[in-house]
């Protein structure tokens, strides 16, 4: 291990050692004179023995002090504040990037390298308003910076600043040409939720029509104006809206489901109902729509044909959430043995409340709730539910 960590340093510093070295001797010759090259050549080889004899912080001190004597060294000192940063030195990597900033000798390209590098210490250290200051400086001197933008969207993100979130999605998609309506959709959900919260049904809608028009595919749009139209009384509309949802991502109809199916009985629209859920079980192999269907039919033709429908259609997917939904019918037709089936039943709903109802498609974070930015690897609309999850 002591062979591997030598010749990782080495390996981590001879780049910037290198460059250094290269500087020295171009530099130093045109303008100082054999002295000065001397003296910063001495300091260099004194730096690459340091690192030989695993010593990087005494490195680290030397190739500074070469960038302290040649002040053009732009790219030995910029290197060195990531170093630094990268150390969890980030108070070092400020003062080294500040210093950068303040010269007048820069080239435009230079200055906005130095921004960039005095944004990311200001974001490393949690200082975030100084972090936006820099970013959005960065963003007048050179109006194509798309990497300050993309900083600013993490920035709005963390403060839940959604306009300016958007603002700057947008302004990031017209300077890279990246594709960013998914993400905008999601902030503007954001907003619409805010405006529901304050009962602004008016902007919750005008955000969720700008959501639409960002990714018209958006699930939770979709969702969301369900349940506004839904709260509403317009159970026509939000059947509307549950089902647009389900159909562009089959993966969150178990979400969708006990809304839907409120607003179904809410509107008297049963045969609506049983079409829905049968061309969902066409498409979604989970049985979440099976479950919807067998409690119709047993409210609509009785508990015997609603027993014979979900053994039928476990035969196909297997799952322990439509077992017990079977030892339910069972018990309430009364067949025998009833002691067995009160086991099995107690022993399935343990496995059931062990179980996530939804995972993370990205990372596979598990979770009992749902939510649209996954807590583990803060991606956005990742978190769907589980195929044998259903709520009915």
């Amino acid at each position: 291990m002591q062979f591997l960590n030598e010749w990782f340093w080495f390996f981590l510093f001879l780049p910037l050692a290198a460059l250094s070295g290269w500087i020295i001797g171009r530099r130093g010759g045109q303008r100082h004179g054999d002295t000065q090259v001397s003296r910063l050549s001495s300091t260099y080889f004194r730096g690459l023995n340091y690192l030989l004899n695993e010593q990087p912080d005494k490195a680290i001190e030397l190739f500074l002090h070469i960038a302290e004597l040649d002040k053009e060294t732009f790219e030995t000192q910029v290197a060195l504040g990531h170093l630094f940063r990268r150390r969890g030195e980030v108070d070092r990597a400020i003062r080294l990037h500040q210093g950068l900033v303040q010269r007048s000798d820069l080239s435009d390209q230079q200055k906005v390298q130095a921004l960039l590098a005095l944004g990311e210490d200001y974001m490393r250290s949690g200082l975030l308003d100084r972090a936006e200051t820099v970013f959005t400086d960065l963003t007048r001197i050179d109006q194509r910076a798309p990497q300050a933008l993309k900083h600013l969207i993490g920035i709005y993100q963390t403060e839940r600043d959604w306009e300016k979130a958007i603002d700057n999605a947008s302004r990031y998609e017209e300077v890279s040409g990246e594709p960013m309506g998914k993400l905008i959709a999601q902030f503007e959900c954001e907003l619409a939720e805010r405006h529901r919260t304050a009962n602004e049904l008016e902007q919750a809608r005008a955000a969720i029509a700008r959501a639409y028009q960002a990714d018209a595919s958006s699930v939770r749009a979709g969702i969301l104006e369900g349940r506004i139209e839904s709260d509403a009384g317009n159970h026509e509309a939000a059947i509307r809206a549950f089902e647009r949802a389900a159909r562009h991502d089959t993966d969150y109809l178990p979400e969708v489901l006990p809304s839907l199916m409120a607003n179904y009985k809410q509107g008297a629209d049963l045969s609506g109902a049983r079409a829905f859920l049968s061309e969902m079980c066409e498409h979604y192999r989970g049985i979440a729509p099976v479950l919807a269907l067998t409690h119709l039919v047993e409210a609509q033709e009785g508990v015997p044909a609603a027993r014979a429908y979900l053994a039928r259609q476990l035969k196909d997917r297997p799952s322990v959430r439509g077992e017990a939904a079977l030892i339910d019918l069972t018990l309430a037709e009364g067949a025998d043995p009833l002691a067995t089936l009160n086991d099995l039943k107690h022993i399935t709903d343990q496995l059931l409340v062990r179980n996530p109802s939804y995972r993370c498609t990205r990372c596979g974070f598990g979770a009992r709730t749902h939510h649209w930015q996954c807590p583990s690897c803060k991606e956005w609309g990742t978190v769907k539910p589980l195929l044998n999850y259903a709520v009915v």
